[in-house]
C-alpha cells in the first residue's frame, strides 16, 4: 500500500522532469568545461537526445534508472501499486530506446547511454568522475565504437 495519499503523490510525480534534470545539467557542466559545445535536446535528431555534438556525430542520453529500467541498478525499483501501468509504462520506455537506438544506428549516429546511477557516483567520488568523463571523451572521439553505456 502506497504511504502517500493520491494528491501527495500526483504533486510528486508532476515534478518529474522530461527535460534538464539534475544528473543531465551536472554532466553538460562537466562536458562544457572540458571544451566540448554540444546542442540540447536536438529537434532533428531522433530521439531528441539529451546532448548532441554535431562535429562528432554523436548523441548522449541520461537515462533515469526507475524510468529507463536499468538492469540489477538499486534506483530501478518497481513500484508495488498499479503494477498492470507501471510494467506497461516500462515496457513502453524500452522499446522507445530500442527503436532510437536503431535508427541511430541506421544514420551513423554513435548513441552512448549514461545512466543516473553513475552521474550519481560521479559526484560522489572525484576518482570516477575523472575515469568516465575519459571513457565519454574516448567514445566521442573514436569512430569505431557506435554503441556504449556507462
Amino acid at each position: 500500500m502506497d504511504i502517500l495519499t493520491p494528491e501527495q503523490r500526483h504533486k510528486n510525480m508532476s515534478a518529474i522532469r522530461s527535460k534538464n534534470t539534475f544528473p543531465e545539467i551536472f554532466l553538460r557542466k562537466q562536458l562544457f568545461a572540458l571544451g566540448y559545445r554540444y546542442r540540447i535536446n536536438a529537434k532533428n535528431i531522433t530521439g531528441h537526445p539529451d546532448l548532441y555534438f554535431r562535429k562528432y556525430n554523436t548523441a548522449i542520453f541520461v537515462h533515469g534508472c526507475f524510468w529507463h529500467r536499468h538492469k540489477n541498478c538499486r534506483y530501478s525499483t518497481s513500484p508495488t501499486t498499479r503494477q498492470d501501468f507501471w510494467n506497461k509504462k516500462f515496457e513502453t520506455n524500452k522499446k522507445r530506446d530500442n527503436f532510437v537506438k536503431e535508427e541511430l544506428g541506421k544514420q551513423n549516429i554513435k548513441c552512448l547511454i549514461i545512466w543516473e546511477c553513475t552521474i550519481k557516483n560521479m559526484k560522489k567520488d572525484p576518482e570516477f568522475k575523472i575515469r568516465i568523463l575519459k571513457e565519454i571523451q574516448n567514445f566521442i572521439k573514436n569512430n569505431s565504437v557506435n554503441f556504449m553505456e556507462l
